[in-house]
């Protein structure tokens, strides 16, 4: 599950992107909202945490332009500002949810995943591949009915691979959709990551089949 986080205060964004890192996401970081356009036009995300408040360009602005041209991103605004006209803007505009500041990391992370959740349907159930079962809601997974106990990477990795069951996923592409845009392409996180999610494997339901999926 891949996210865009646009906050200008630095400090809080990387607040903001070290806790949803931790929930298991991957995630981009923009600073204005020329560089926030410039990466939403591009990638695909599941979720965009959007401050109203940016250089260059607002949140709203591209909150519209990127509504204008059908992008349905689930995104939930930031806003400082506490007076009702403010918000009613931003959801009018296309937001789905918003957030006063201050407001409280878990509180965020929580409603990023509902976000995530309404937004992409495929989600919504349960994932069951042969023995294994993963629920993104409730973030568990088993296998034969055991309990699997996971990083949180190596949660969205296993929920990206059984999503993509049975199909060729590139390296690169994990590399882009797990973790984020700026991870070294050499890195051999990937191998290692998958290298532990074998060794849960019991020889009727493994965790990751070795033909499953073809990593270039």
């Amino acid at each position: 599950m891949k996210l865009l986080v646009v906050e200008d205060d630095r400090m809080l964004s990387a607040l903001i992107r070290r806790a949803l890192t931790e929930d298991g996401f991957a995630v981009d970081v923009a600073s204005d909202g020329e560089q926030a356009g410039a990466l939403a036009f591009v990638n695909e995300y599941d979720a965009i945490v959007l401050d109203l408040l940016l250089p260059l360009k607002s949140g709203l602005q591209l909150l519209q332009e990127m509504r204008r041209e059908g992008r349905l991103t689930p995104t939930l605004i930031l806003t400082g500002r506490r007076e009702t006209q403010d918000v009613v803007r931003g959801l009018d505009a296309g937001a789905d949810d918003y957030l006063i500041k201050p407001f409280d990391l878990d509180e965020l992370k929580a409603r990023v995943r509902a976000l995530v959740r309404r937004g992409g349907a495929r989600r919504a159930e349960p994932l069951a591949l042969g023995g294994i079962r993963l629920d993104s809601r409730k973030r568990t997974a088993t296998v034969e009915g055991q309990a699997l106990h996971m990083t949180p990477k190596e949660f969205a990795l296993l929920e990206y691979l059984m999503v993509r069951a049975d199909e060729v996923v590139p390296r690169t592409e994990l590399l882009e959709k797990v973790w984020d845009e700026n991870m070294d392409p050499f890195t051999t996180i990937v191998r290692v990551t998958i290298s532990g999610l074998r060794r849960m494997s019991t020889p009727s339901a493994p965790v990751v089949k070795r033909n499953a999926a073809t990593i270039r």
